[in-house]
């Protein structure tokens, strides 16, 4: 029997509760198609950083590297003030374990309401690529004169050839295994020095991938763009801060921040993967049963096809947008049904092959991309 071994991170707020979710989805799972996981819970989040005073330590480092790959729920709460989970125990993680990619789906799935009036599912299908440790978020920068009328903030934006090469490397790969097209999105009029470097490397990389048509468009044109013609594009790839922008304007098209999933990749094996929900720990409503586990359940999605498995993500994707057809309303009381009980359904649709794969499953093609890599490795 095949196995993996996954680090759990619930978090605060509503992560815990969406990840029992995800984890009852992935107990169906492991039944259907044949292979198990082993789970260790790793305590980082507000909780045990207002017990212990801890963040991100060699520790629980030394113990996430232990496993093949991360499910994370939410990290946030308002008795810590902001900035210290996010950067302490977020962006550290990402920088530890060179998780180089931050890839988000944005698919609008058949039957899911979207705000955007006459958008349909077969114009609504593009991926995401962030470039995931540098730009604006290496968290480095410095004030002066603070409490002074005088006082003067800095804050650094790196860009390397090496993190941006292997940005734009897998977002080559992930279009060739899609429909063959890939847009740069920067802003190359008022970002110079950034803009010449991801132009450069997007052409020397292009130079590999000779049947992947490119494109570019400005940051603020793809935020115009994007609820208006969305099937404009296939794969964007693009830099930290904006693809940190773009994504959440990406997930109202597709039914709201509860439904969009997002993965942490490392590329080269060395350490583990990390997938989370794009929404946050919402405290407002964590221990009332509102929170939708559907954007926790698509992100285990893209964890079970980045360890390779792919049926079983392409059937795990399946079955969390066959609920989701079925619900009056994406979030909130409104939903019709508990966290709990959608994590049943969607159990039960796993478990049931007569679901319909849904086509063109990302869940799917990245489990491609990941065989060819091991390959090439």
């Amino acid at each position: 029997m095949r196995s993996h071994t996954l680090a759990v991170l619930p978090g605060d707020g509503v992560g815990p509760e969406v990840t029992r979710a995800a984890l009852t989805v992935l107990d169906a799972a492991e039944s259907r198609f044949g292979f198990d996981t082993r789970r260790t819970d790793v305590p980082l989040g507000a909780d045990h950083h207002l017990a212990t005073g801890e963040l991100l330590t060699d520790e629980a480092t030394a113990e996430l590297d232990r496993h093949d790959a991360i499910l994370f729920g939410a990290i946030g709460s308002p008795r810590v003030p902001p900035g210290i989970l996010e950067r302490g125990i977020i962006l550290e993680l990402r920088r530890r374990m060179e998780q180089a990619i931050n890839l988000r789906p944005v698919r609008l799935y058949e039957g899911v309401p979207t705000p955007i009036a006459g958008l349909t599912p077969e114009r609504c299908d593009l991926v995401v690529v962030r470039e995931n440790t540098e730009g604006a978020y290496v968290a480095q920068g410095s004030s002066v004169h603070v409490g002074t009328p005088a006082q003067v903030a800095v804050q650094e934006s790196v860009n390397t050839w090496y993190a941006v090469e292997r940005a734009v490397d897998f977002a080559y790969r992930l279009a060739s295994v899609r429909r063959g097209r890939l847009t740069l999105c920067h802003k190359t009029n008022v970002l110079v020095e950034a803009g010449k470097l991801w132009t450069a490397v997007m052409e020397s990389v292009g130079e590999r991938y000779p049947d992947v048509e490119t494109d570019y468009v400005h940051v603020d044109a793809l935020c115009m763009h994007l609820p208006v013609s969305p099937e404009r594009f296939d794969v964007v790839v693009t830099d930290n801060l904006f693809g940190d922008i773009v994504t959440d304007l990406g997930a109202v098209l597709q039914g709201g921040l509860g439904v969009a999933a997002s993965g942490n990749l490392n590329l080269d094996g060395a350490h583990p993967s990390m997938f989370e929900p794009i929404h946050g720990s919402a405290p407002d409503i964590a221990g009332r049963g509102w929170a939708n586990p559907a954007g926790a359940c698509l992100s285990l999605a893209m964890l079970l096809g980045h360890l390779g498995e792919g049926e079983a993500a392409a059937a795990v994707e399946a079955a969390t947008a066959a609920v989701l057809a079925g619900l009056p309303a994406p979030g909130g009381e409104a939903m019709g049904a508990s966290t709990q009980e959608l994590c049943e359904r969607i159990a039960a649709a796993v478990a049931d092959d007569a679901t319909p794969e849904v086509p063109g499953s990302l869940m799917a093609q990245l489990a491609a991309v990941a065989a060819g890599r091991a390959a090439e490795g």
